[in-house]
Formats: structure tokens, sequence, C-alpha cells
């Protein structure tokens, strides 16, 4: 099987069912979000990544169904070792998380893509792996965005040792330069246990937290997490000798919200993705104002562009 890869197999035109276009609102009122057409229109130039939004054109999908990506890969993971208890150990690309990292990838991590189940670390650390390496890899992208790995700041280990937590995010905030210019670190965050995950995105040179959360309510319902993050931060511009101009705003950010209890890391992978290829860093209130949900299409493009990239990586 390994020697297909990269292969591609003709596929009959009337069983290519192309999803149909997200409605876009024909007037824009200034300051309420963004016109996804107005800004990719816009932006087609200034973002290296556009090659995202291309490459995913051509993955054949029909939303509810398997594509031809995902049974593929699911056909190569049931005939590997994978199935039968073996692991593979993946090296990150430094930049991905500013320092030497690395992934397991078991059979329970393929099943969540598979069967479209809650997510776990693994899949959400794969998936910004996918974008630093598509969108933003050699590109000035990587001086715009900065991912932080769930595996070290999260619910559980805050109520370990906060003191801890808090000093891994200075480091990492340490690892990506001055900060002097306007820059958002994405940390996909979990309330614990394999809980909800919701999306703090930073701005340390202009003291703005924005908070996604595709259920409702804000960051009160973390008050450790926003503790840390705050302590984090002003730590952070103590070491680099940075005056606190003004105190730290968090801003809840009126997001899509999901309609079931599984989909929360799949928003969260959505709402990253959509940010870095529109390549904004003030993100307004109403940024997706356009989406009151993501369909089950938006989601199916994150689970086959990943699908694609194990494929590619020859990870199974």
């Amino acid at each position: 099987m390994r020697d297909a890869v990269r292969s591609f197999v003709g596929w009959p035109s009337d069983l290519i069912f192309p999803d149909a276009e997200t409605p876009t609102r024909p007037t824009h009122k200034v300051g309420k979000g963004i016109s996804r057409r107005i800004e990719s229109v816009a932006s087609q130039k200034e973002v290296p990544g556009r090659k995202l939004k291309s490459a995913a054109k051509d993955i054949p999908t029909t939303s509810g169904t398997k594509s031809q990506i995902m049974m593929r890969l699911e056909k190569m993971m049931d005939e590997s070792d994978i199935m039968h208890g073996a692991i593979r150990s993946i090296d990150f690309d430094e930049g991905v998380f500013g320092a030497a990292h690395f992934e397991i990838i078991a059979k329970e991590d393929m099943q969540q893509l598979f069967e479209h189940d809650e997510l776990g670390i693994a899949v959400i650390h794969t998936y910004i792996w996918y974008m630093y390496v598509t969108l933003m890899r050699g590109t000035e992208l990587c001086n715009r965005f900065n991912f932080i790995a769930a595996s070290r700041i999260n619910a559980t280990l805050i109520t370990k040792n906060p003191t801890s937590v808090k000093n891994d995010l200075v480091d990492r905030f340490m690892a990506a330069g001055d900060n002097t210019t306007p820059s958002l670190y994405f940390l996909p965050f979990n309330s614990g246990n394999g809980g909800h995950w919701v999306l703090v995105a930073m701005d340390l040179s202009r003291l703005i937290v924005y908070y996604l959360d595709s259920l409702s309510g804000d960051w009160s319902k973390y008050p450790s997490m926003k503790k840390t993050v705050d302590a984090a931060i002003i730590k952070f511009r103590s070491k680099k000798n940075y005056r606190n101009r003004k105190d730290i705003t968090w801003v809840r950010v009126q997001c899509p919200q999901q309609n079931n209890s599984v989909d929360c890391g799949f928003f969260v992978l959505r709402f990253m993705r959509d940010i870095i290829a529109l390549n904004r860093i003030d993100i307004p209130k109403m940024y997706f104002e356009e989406y009151k949900s993501y369909s089950r299409a938006h989601l199916d493009e994150i689970k086959d562009e990943l699908c694609q990239f194990i494929v590619d990586q020859r990870i199974i």
C-alpha cells in the first residue's frame, strides 16, 4: 500500500459533490466583522499561505460521508501494525512550538478522525504542525502567529502546579523574540481530563487576550487559566523590561457555536485556520459574523487536510 503513496486515481465526475458556497452578506458594517469575500480577495497578495485553501479544493468530499483520502488512510491503517498496538513517534519542526517537540500517534488518535469523535491532544498538535508547514513555514506568517503546546498548559496541569505552567508559558514567549510588534500566540486550552476545548489568542504587544469558545460563556469559567495567563504575560514583560502601559484586556469573540457535544476540538482548529488564512492579528468581536455555526463540511475539510498531510508525511 505504501507504494501507492502520492499516486492519483481517476474519479467519475458524477460522483463528486462540491460543497455549496457559504453565503456572504451583500453589505458589511464597519466594526462588526470581516466579509469573507472582501477579505479573501484583498488579502491574496499578502498572505503566502493561500495555498491551503486551493489545496483543499483538490480533495473531493461529501458532507457527512468519508472522503476518498480518509478512506485511503483508513485502509492504510487497517493494513499496518498500528491496528495491533503499534505507535508512531513523529518529530515536529522546532518552529511549531518554539522548541523540540515530538508526538505519539496511535490507533485511538486516528479513530478520532475516522469516527468524528472528540479530539485529543495528539490530533490537535498534528493539525497545528500541518498549518505550520502548509501555511507558515518560510513566510512572514512565522513572525505573526505562534503556537503553544496544549500538553504543557491545560487545566489539569494548572491545578497541580500553576507556577510551573506559568514559567513554561513565559519560556514560550521568550523563545519568539522581543514581541514588540503585534503577533498572536494560539493556545488550544483544554478544561481537563479530555474535557472541553477553547482557543485563547494572546497579543503581547497590545496586552490583549482573545477568547473563543464554541459553547456559551467566557473566561470566567476557567479563572485559574486566566490568572495564569495574566501572570505569565506580566512576568514576561518584566523580564524584557517592558512597561505595562495598561491592564490586560480580555475580549470574548462572538464565534461559531457547536450544536453537539463532540465538535469543540474541530472548532478550535478551524478558528486558528481561518485567522491565519485571513492574516489578521486584531480580531473583532464579530470576526466570524457570517457563521452562526460551522457546517459539517467545514469540519470535514479539516479532517481531509489532516488525512492528506498524514499520507504525504508517511506517518502511518
